[in-house]
């Protein structure tokens, strides 16, 4: 097989992305294969702006940051091992988990 895998992890928390990636070095370095990464990508900053009140304060505003982290992991001389491995693996709900075979 030996391919290239690209990993790409994002979420809201930065604790869940960071043991995510842990958990999937974990397992790949247990079938024997190199990795690269965790390499943290930069981080996607939303801020929303909003209206304390409805009608009458115009200059009291509230405002709040919505933050994406992201991670990037690549796995060099994959085997079919290393895919099982990665198959079975249990990830928290709240990481989006993007996989590119290169």
């Amino acid at each position: 097989m030996s391919q290239k895998i690209r990993i790409k992890l994002k979420s809201y928390d930065h604790m869940l992305v960071d043991k995510s990636a842990d958990k999937i070095v974990r397992t790949v370095k247990a079938t024997g294969v190199v990795v690269s990464g965790p390499i943290p990508l930069p981080t996607d900053k939303k801020i929303f702006t909003v209206n304390r009140s409805t009608f009458v304060n115009k200059k009291a505003r509230e405002q709040f940051e919505l933050n994406s982290f992201r991670r990037l992991l690549d796995i060099y001389s994959s085997t079919t091992k290393t895919v099982d491995a990665l198959m079975k693996l249990e990830l928290p709900s709240g990481v989006e988990v993007e996989i590119k075979v290169l």
